[in-house]
């Protein structure tokens, strides 16, 4: 049996390791040669003729990028690779023995997540190839949002005929949506299924143009009474609300199988008391689930992310089902895909580092962190530690196998009211961890802190499928809450560098510092996008001549650093044009959302408040701004705070580049002085054309607005006058 359980799975270790240690080892000496060189001239600012403010600034710059560089080398120390062989798991389990599995969706907004698109999403997980008889799909909405129900009261008529479908023709992609959009199939069975989904969509479609749920669309008495009801309800204030849709016990699909349970849940909410957004929600799931269903294995899944793979929840059981991981194994970590992205993928929403790159190397010491989606979970870990010997006194205790009383629906709403969780360790000790807006990154941190591991599960065809968002605002927007809530768990407690290196380890340690003071780039990128700019127009030296040797070790650290980065992406199967536009939007990022995710942490440390949650729009606006997107054109639209700083930082680079080069050419100033400041402005400008051509050349309605390129054009003026009354140029 063991042997056989061995070989559910395979590790691979991977061949770059020991040249990323021996890179790692030169390069760490380079740093510190940098730092050196650049501190020695702060000391002798007096000679050099160079304002102190300037070598200080660059000092500080250049610190900030090493620690970056140094934190982000425990995800490069051991990278791993895994498979699994999910045709193999009926050798050492029958499927009867195959344990329950819990799914939760969340959603908070019809209206940014449309409710067809978390309808797919379920159906997609209720089609899965498992026992439907241990399967329970829970959808939680923190909208309370009579559209969102009746989409899924739609749903659940129509996956009676969606599933067996599914399964009678071995289809894969089981999003109707998705197989509806890329199927080409023309036999009855296909026409008659693709009628009953457009009729479906075609009435929740309806209703969402009319804001409410109309009474023609309602065909019984108990869901007119129901949507009666939620006339009185707000979003922001009303009871709790569990709905049981489908029950596994009572109903069955057209060809007689029975249904999984599918249960629509929305908590209580007050406008008085905190809800701690996804992870209170979530949270809320595992109290239901766990007196409903309280599968041992819970899968959780964004309202945007799709199953692409209907066997996935067998390969995350080759992990979880393995004796010898199955003690401390807290989840199975799946990677997030987006088959939406256009080919260069412009705003670099694969997010490469963070799903596969900077994975497979945490995959490697105790597994990678949690992402927020396509994750199963071993529901044990969020009770406890590995060795603790039961479950703390908040935890659920075991659901009966006597169907879904009416006891049980009471315990189950009480459990969702807005005062359960005082004076509990929900939240800290207990469930999805709170104190953090991303809730994922520090679940998963803090799980592992407490002894838990983790796997990354790559298969080669893609799990899950999601949508990425397709506006530039939209993107920023997103990177910024996360920004903030990398910091709150950095600056916390629990900071990664202390409390993680001591009960993870240093290594652990490093991984998560990376992710935590991610938005401190925006202090070097800052710096360096505006001062070596506005000292080239002054003539002052800021690094060393071609002639001088301190040049190639500059030279070495960016060439270096930017081509181990590409390697990694062609390796990783990803594209030069994929890798560009990575490195660009890192730079967009560091002048932008990072800027204002910094400023917003730090007026929330010191207690003023700040704009809240917000939840990423998952809506294509219209078919333009889709035929811009795929076209590889920025979509910039709206006059949004983001685009301010990026303007000032584009005209700044741009007029600098501009004049330090006829300054070169009129012989004012040395190329061979000014080689580095030249460089890195036109670096700048080089990588800025696609936010020159919104601001200059383009005429549609994605465009830069007027106000923000005005804005650039004054705050530039403004930068180089002050520049040339401090420095004299």
């Amino acid at each position: 049996m063991k042997m056989k359980m061995k070989c559910l799975h395979t590790l691979k270790e991977d061949p770059l390791i020991p040249f990323n240690r021996f890179h790692a080892f030169v390069y760490f000496f380079a740093v510190l040669a940098v730092v050196y060189h650049r501190f020695s001239l702060v000391m002798n600012d007096t000679s050099s003729g160079v304002p102190f403010s300037m070598f200080a600034s660059l000092l500080v710059a250049e610190l900030v990028f090493a620690l970056q560089w140094f934190t982000g080398q425990g995800s490069k120390w051991r990278p791993v690779t895994r498979r699994e062989f999910p045709e193999r798991l009926w050798e050492v389990v029958e499927e009867k023995q195959l344990p329950k599995l819990d799914v939760f969706v969340c959603t908070a907004d019809p209206y940014k997540e449309p409710p067809v698109n978390v309808v797919c999403t379920a159906l997609s997980a209720m089609a899965f190839d498992y026992p439907t008889d241990r399967l329970s799909v829970y959808v939680s909405d923190d909208g309370c949002s009579e559209l969102t129900m009746f989409a899924f009261m739609e749903a659940a008529k129509f996956a009676r005929h969606w599933l067996p479908f599914c399964k009678d023709n071995n289809i894969l992609v089981r999003s109707p949506e998705a197989y509806f959009n890329t199927s080409d199939h023309h036999d009855h069975s296909h026409q008659k299924i693709k009628i009953m989904y457009q009729d479906m969509k075609e009435r929740i479609d309806s209703c969402m143009k009319r804001g409410f749920v109309s009474e023609d669309m309602i065909i019984s008495q108990k869901e007119s009474e129901l949507f009666m009801e939620w006339k009185r309800f707000t979003r922001r204030d009303h009871p709790s609300i569990i709905e049981i849709l489908l029950e596994s016990d009572k109903d069955k699909d057209v060809s007689g199988v029975p249904l999984p349970n599918l249960i629509y849940l929305s908590r209580e909410k007050s406008s008085k008391i905190a809800h701690n957004f996804k992870a209170g929600a979530l949270n809320s799931l595992l109290r239901v689930s766990g007196m409903i269903t309280n599968a041992p294995v819970i899968l959780t899944l964004d309202c945007d992310m799709y199953s692409n793979d209907p066997s996935t929840p067998l390969r995350a059981m080759c992990y979880l089902l393995d004796p010898s991981m199955a003690f401390d194994l807290a989840y199975v970590q799946f990677p997030q895909r987006f088959p939406g992205i256009n080919g260069k993928d412009i705003y670099a929403a694969e997010i490469k580092h963070l799903f596969q790159i900077n994975a497979q190397g945490l995959a490697g010491l105790c597994g990678p962190n949690y992402v927020g989606t396509g994750c199963f979970f071993n529901r044990r870990c969020f009770f406890g530690s590995p060795s603790s010997s039961s479950l703390q006194n908040d935890a659920i205790c075991d659901a009966k196998n006597e169907g879904i009383s009416y006891s049980i629906l009471q315990k189950a709403l009480h459990s969702l009211s807005c005062r359960y969780e005082h004076g509990t360790k929900w939240g800290s000790s207990i469930g999805f961890q709170y104190e953090s807006i991303v809730e994922d990154f520090n679940t998963g941190y803090r799980l592992q802190c407490r002894g838990w591991r983790s796997v990354l599960c790559e298969p080669e065809r893609p799990a899950f499928f999601g949508d990425a968002p397709m506006s530039l605002n939209d993107v920023l927007g997103q990177t910024k809450r996360w920004c903030v809530g990398l910091y709150e768990v950095g600056f916390s407690r629990y900071c990664p560098l202390t409390f993680g290196a001591k009960n993870a380890s240093f290594l652990v340690g490093l991984c998560y510092a990376y992710y935590s003071f991610w938005g401190l780039w925006s202090i070097s990128i800052t710096i360096y996008a505006l001062l070596p700019q506005l000292a080239l127009i002054n003539h002052i030296p800021l690094f060393p001549k071609i002639s001088d040797p301190w040049f190639y070790l500059y030279a070495y650290l960016f060439i270096t650093t930017y081509a181990q980065e590409l390697i990694e992406f062609v390796i990783g199967g990803s594209t030069f044009w994929k890798w560009w536009n990575e490195q660009r939007i890192w730079m967009i990022r560091g002048v932008t959302c990072s800027i204002f995710g910094s400023i917003e942490f730090t007026l929330k440390s010191i207690g003023i408040s700040t704009p809240g949650f917000t939840v990423t729009n998952k809506v294509m606006e219209d078919d333009e701004q889709s035929e811009r997107y795929n076209k590889g054109l920025y979509e910039f639209g709206v006059a949004s705070p983001l685009f301010f700083p990026l303007a000032v930082v584009t005209i700044v680079n741009l007029s600098c580049f501009t004049l330090g080069v006829a300054e070169v050419l009129r012989k004012k100033v040395s190329f061979d002085e000014m080689f580095v400041q030249l460089f890195i402005s036109g670096f700048v400008v080089l990588n800025s054309w696609p936010i020159y051509e919104a601001m200059f050349f383009r005429k549609d309605q994605g465009r830069m607005p007027t106000i923000v390129t005005v804005f650039g054009v004054c705050m530039t003026s403004m930068f180089v006058l002050l520049s040339f009354f401090l420095f004299g140029g």
